[in-house]
């Protein structure tokens, strides 16, 4: 029997990591799904723990292979993708998968896995909020932090394709409104 997916999306900023990461502490039987990436490895990022970090060419021999359950090319030359191998690993050992996916990525996975996968949308104010936070990271300089604010206007549209909205503006509350939503979803037959 294959376990069940959980689908957090949200714009850059919107704290689903944090909330994925929260909700992994808290579920014994919940496995993160390590997305694979052609775009590079900041420097407190590890292979094989935050993503697959494939060079161009080796994501899209994977891709062409057949070898990625979805993909998204969510900036020029940079994409995100799941790998089948990796969902398998997890529902092989009898797990739930949880995915932090683009907003793309999300919509896609839930068409693929239908009722077998809850898809949340995890959301903030506005903009400001976004460029805030994401400011705040110091990962990125100024112009790619444009890039994403951006993108987010475009991804904000899209909550009505998600099972469930989270308005993340206190952390706790959000973290608790999802912690409900997964147990309700997991405990379900």
């Amino acid at each position: 029997m294959k376990g069940k997916a959980i689908i957090f999306s949200a714009p850059s900023g919107a704290g689903k990591t944090t909330i994925v990461h929260s909700l992994l502490d808290r579920f014994p039987n919940l496995r993160f799904s390590i997305s694979a990436t052609s775009r590079s490895k900041r420097p407190t990022e590890i292979h094989g723990r935050d993503y697959y970090f494939l060079s161009l060419d080796e994501f899209k021999s994977k891709k062409a292979a057949g070898e990625l359950l979805e993909w998204e090319e969510v900036y020029a030359d940079i994409f995100y993708g799941t790998l089948k191998s990796e969902i398998d690993r997890i529902w092989n050992d009898y797990n739930h998968v949880i995915f932090d996916v683009d907003v793309k990525g999300g919509i896609r996975l839930k068409e693929l896995l239908g009722d077998q996968a809850l898809s949340i949308f995890i959301k903030v104010k506005n903009e400001d909020v976004l460029r805030e936070r994401l400011e705040m990271r110091q990962t990125e300089d100024q112009e790619s932090i444009e890039k994403r604010v951006q993108k987010s206007a475009q991804e904000m549209k899209e909550e009505a394709h998600f099972d469930e909205v989270i308005l993340n503006e206190h952390l706790d509350k959000a973290i608790s409104e999802a912690e409900n939503l997964v147990k309700n979803f997991i405990n379900q037959s």
